[in-house]
């Protein structure tokens, strides 16, 4: 099985847009997959107001699919995040991975969602822009500020951000949405403690029974094993793994597998979890590319040595109940929430309690 390598913000964009082919012709009927010509989706972009209304304060951040501002609206004084979306190819029309983000975000509403306030355009059509609610923090730069300072979340903390983190993942799923994405990074926190899921240029709508789609989806560390062996015929699943993935990050500040590649990535799996094997997952050995791997004989998890004093018992069966191999078995973002992990002492944490840092991009100058 070929390594991933590192790669540039335009190539991840370019495999994410194949991908996105690979969806559309899968499932024509798939309606996000409409051309942005057809007219049925411009609701949502005809009569937008100008990106002029808004004043923009200093540069956030650029990720695979956009800009993003801090900016004012000029009317209300209000702060929002404002994103450019990124058309590399303009004749090929909008971008169908902008087009599902954009009516995605704008038909879901829920407090550990990112909220989508409006859709804006520049001076010509191919600047296209959405008004976003602003979140000072990503969890990502949070943990990383948390490794330099030696202060972790509190164990209340954790069960607070996980909390938050499993309602929106419940809401997507229960609205057949998978975000297939789901890293720290793509996780923002405000200073009021609350969290919400951000970036769905891989997200798409799904259906039961599941169709093919495209395996090119979630950063190496947070990706599910089904995904890395090619079935196309993925769940909900592989976001509930990635969530795992995150909640061991939440525990001990560092990412639970660090995978060099897709190959390194299995590896680490089968030494922490022991090796994926037909008895405890039916099927595994159908799925193609299950024949080019060739697992050690590993038969013992030493995932509880991971976490020797930051989980309790229920901590652990939680986690590993997200980090099952079959996905049949995994548990449900709906599940998780009625753990006893959350009702057993220290209780979760009010989130405007969890410690919060400065923000450092809102000294950045546009």
């Amino acid at each position: 099985m070929a390594a991933d390598k590192r790669l540039s913000p335009e190539d991840r964009k370019r495999k994410a847009d194949e991908g996105a082919d690979t969806d559309q012709k899968q499932d024509e009927s798939e309606e996000f997959a409409l051309s942005f010509a057809d007219g049925k989706y411009l609701s949502h972009l005809t009569g937008c107001r100008s990106v002029e209304n808004y004043e923009r304060l200093n540069f956030v951040d650029e990720g695979t699919y956009g800009r993003v501002w801090r900016a004012r609206d000029i009317e209300s004084g209000t702060i929002y995040a404002l994103k450019q979306v990124k058309l590399s190819k303009e004749s090929e029309g909008f971008p169908i991975t902008c087009l599902r983000e954009i009516n995605i975000l704008l038909s879901l509403r829920h407090e550990n969602i990112v909220h989508v306030r409006e859709v804006v355009v520049g001076s010509s059509m191919d600047l296209i822009f959405m008004v976003m609610e602003y979140c000072e923090h990503d969890l990502k730069e949070v943990l990383e500020s948390m490794k330099r300072r030696k202060q972790p979340y509190s164990p209340s903390e954790v069960k607070s951000l996980m909390q938050q983190l499993l309602a929106g993942v419940n809401h997507l799923h229960e609205n057949w949405v998978f975000h297939r994405d789901m890293k720290t990074s793509n996780l923002l926190v405000t200073n009021g403690g609350v969290l919400k899921v951000c970036d769905f240029g891989l997200a798409r709508q799904f259906c039961d029974p599941s169709h093919d789609y495209t395996s090119t989806v979630v950063t190496l560390w947070y990706r599910a094993p089904e995904v890395l062996l090619g079935d196309k015929r993925y769940s909900r699943a592989i976001d509930i793994w990635s969530v795992g993935c995150i909640f061991a990050e939440l525990c001990t500040l560092e990412a639970l597998l660090p995978g060099k590649g897709e190959l390194d990535q299995l590896n680490l799996m089968s030494k922490m979890l022991g090796s994926p094997t037909e008895e405890i997952w039916p099927g595994m050995s159908q799925l193609p590319n299950a024949r080019k791997v060739k697992f050690s004989k590993q038969p013992y998890n030493f995932l509880r040595k991971k976490f020797p004093t930051t989980l309790t018992n229920n901590g652990f069966d939680l986690l590993n109940r997200m980090l099952t191999y079959d996905p049949e078995k995994r548990i449900t973002a709906s599940e998780a929430m009625k753990h006893p992990f959350f009702t057993e002492p220290p209780l979760p944490v009010d989130p405007s309690l969890i410690q919060t840092f400065p923000v450092e991009h809102n000294r950045r100058k546009c």
